[in-house]
């Protein structure tokens, strides 16, 4: 195994330890907020999540299953060089809000922009070595994490991998079915099974 491989192995297993631990604390705890701010804060939640996954086929289409073998810089790329890191984050920051907490959504928005962005980081020696002038130029215009709007241009067709549009649709109902979830864990904690310890505003 490579040393850039071990690397991230270790980074997705301290990230699902994160998640696992996020999710211990969920259950042991219940948001403040009830009626109908509750109901918005889910709405809007379900919004973030439906765009984190509208938002990661759309970058995927362009990236298709080209990743490490072709610098793109065109459609969301053109705008930031993380699209998928950061409707990602917006799929967090919408989980967090389905729970119905303003605190567990700003929690998980910044575990994620932390995660994603170190990530990014680690990755763009990579990038650096493999595309050397071109991915230089490329970051020295682009962001690597926040996307400018203004930066946005395309191009007249592009190519994808069904295969991996596929995955990348089945990757984003992982936020969707956090919706359900939270759903069964309000049940259990309004019926009395799961103890509650604590608030979330």
């Amino acid at each position: 195994m490579s040393v850039e491989a071990f690397h991230q192995r270790t980074r997705i297993r301290l990230l699902q330890a994160g998640g696992v631990a996020l999710g211990l604390l969920l259950l042991a705890g219940q948001p403040l907020w009830t009626g109908a701010i509750h109901e918005r804060l889910e709405f809007l939640g379900f919004c973030l999540v439906v765009a984190c996954i509208a938002g990661r086929l759309w970058s995927i289409l362009y990236l298709g299953g080209r990743k490490n073998r072709t610098l793109v810089v065109e459609g969301p790329y053109s705008m930031t060089r993380n699209p998928l890191y950061v409707f990602s984050t917006v799929g967090a920051v919408g989980v967090g809000l389905i729970y119905g907490s303003v605190v567990v959504a700003l929690l998980l928005g910044m575990l994620s922009i932390a995660a994603f962005t170190l990530t990014a980081r680690k990755e763009e020696v990579f990038l650096r070595d493999a595309f050397g002038p071109a991915y230089a130029a490329y970051a020295e215009r682009t962001p690597l994490f926040w996307p400018r709007p203004s930066l946005y241009r395309d191009s007249a067709e592009v190519s994808f991998s069904p295969k991996v549009l596929k995955q990348t649709f089945l990757d984003g109902l992982v936020f969707l079915a956090m919706f359900p979830a939270l759903e069964a864990i309000e049940w259990l904690q309004a019926e009395g099974v799961l103890k509650v310890f604590f608030h979330f505003a």
